[in-house]
């Protein structure tokens, strides 16, 4: 029989123990170690969620590794036509780690109503366009169909909508500039038949989604022609490396670009949520453990004639350390068991009620999204308890200098 074992269990189940000198010691020992486990879930799961949604955003209007022309235009508009005729395309089959590539066209136009009017950049699309990330901003309407014929069909974001006063099904009027200003602009009439928020104002303010063959005809391009192509791999951790073999796999005269390289700032500020987690994580579990530390040593000092009488009796240092250890890992336990109990319960509710929303105009998102995985939840706990039982090995260590005789008359 592990006696160590035995006696702790016949230590925390008595009833002297819970109404002990130690039991509010005890107490804010485990409460320290439940609020530390749902700041640190907290902030992993709302760290990586904000990463994985802001990441998602841009990708969504840019793909992973964008192809295009060497030319020195600085705009958002495709000047210089790419043929589609390439190698790698409609399927990049020479570089691993690749899902998907699709044609795209951007051009700028002024949408001009009665009263307003409003700049807009028209993204046009094809039938290979993958609409995975726009079905999940989709808030009203459908997404537009151009697998047919060519057609006036376009999904505009609820910012411009709002701005401009348009609601679905509405149409309106886009003006697009002749190389030759001396001729009158272009006129399309669009019909909005979706409305979407990605909740990334940079891009809703900007962005109309339409037929690519409209932008053909606007720069009397052939269907071959269009501006660049857009790339989205499997595994985003592997992007910069996916992206230097694409550029090594395109002919010379087209550039490669990783959305990290073009918007550098915005994924080095999300790099920075990175150290917050760590510092987080470290601060609570140092938090958690100096408060068992405390913990321990008053259980100790609570049952010092206990120790005499087990030295007395033949008990070695390392089973009567062993004992207090068992007793400060049911503690730990008890702690973690609240804490993954009142977090999760906290992450579930952020993310089917949208309790906390957030400014988009500083977060990109509406509201605190949460990436809950059981994997980084079995490693924090784990991890917690480990460390807290090995930060109570020190304390643990006075019982070898407490003397048998004098705990004993211990009062």
């Amino acid at each position: 029989m592990n006696y160590e074992y035995f006696l702790a269990k016949r230590i925390i189940g008595s009833k002297a123990y819970k109404s002990s000198v130690s039991a509010p010691i005890i107490k804010i020992g485990i409460a320290a170690i439940a609020i530390g486990i749902v700041v640190m879930m907290i902030a992993i799961a709302t760290g990586i969620g904000l990463q994985q949604k802001i990441r998602d955003k841009v990708v969504a209007f840019n793909g992973h590794v964008i192809i295009s022309n060497f030319d020195s235009n600085n705009s958002q508009e495709s000047v210089v036509p790419i043929s589609t005729q390439q190698d790698f395309y409609p399927e990049f089959t020479s570089v691993n780690g690749i899902n998907h590539i699709q044609a795209v066209a951007t051009k700028f136009g002024v949408i001009r109503t009665a009263t307003d009017f409003e700049g807009v950049i028209l993204k046009g699309v094809g039938k290979d366009f993958t609409w995975k990330y726009f079905k999940d901003f989709l808030i009203e309407g459908r997404l537009p169909d151009y697998t047919k014929d060519r057609n006036e069909d376009v999904l505009m974001s609820q910012f411009i909508a709002n701005k401009m006063g348009f609601k679905l099904g509405d149409k309106f009027n886009t003006y697009f500039i002749k190389d030759d200003t001396n001729k009158p602009p272009s006129i399309i009439t669009y019909t909005i038949v979706g409305i979407y928020n990605s909740g990334f104002q940079e891009f809703d303010a900007s962005y109309i989604i339409g037929d690519i063959r409209h932008i053909q005809r606007l720069n009397k391009w052939d269907a071959t022609q269009i501006g660049n192509f857009e790339v989205f791999v499997d595994d985003f951790d592997r992007v910069q490396e996916i992206g230097t073999e694409v550029y090594k796999n395109t002919p010379p005269t087209l550039n490669t670009q990783t959305i990290v390289d073009k918007f550098y700032s915005i994924f080095e500020w999300i790099k920075i949520f990175d150290n917050n987690i760590y510092a987080i994580i470290g601060i609570m579990i140092l938090v958690a453990g100096i408060n068992m530390i405390t913990a321990l040593l008053v259980l100790i000092l609570e049952r010092t004639q206990m120790i005499g009488v087990l030295k007395a009796l033949g008990s070695n240092n390392w089973s009567i350390r062993k004992l207090f250890l068992f007793n400060a890992s049911y503690l730990i336990v008890l702690g973690l068991f609240w804490g993954n109990l009142i977090g999760l319960g906290l992450l579930f509710a952020q993310k089917y009620l949208k309790l906390f929303p957030l400014d988009p105009s500083i977060y990109y998102v509406t509201e605190a999204p949460v990436y809950i995985n059981l994997n980084y939840i079995i490693a924090l706990n784990v991890g917690t308890f480990v460390l807290c039982l090995v930060m109570l090995l020190v304390p643990s260590y006075i019982i070898t200098k407490i003397s048998p005789v004098k705990a004993m008359r211990f009062e």
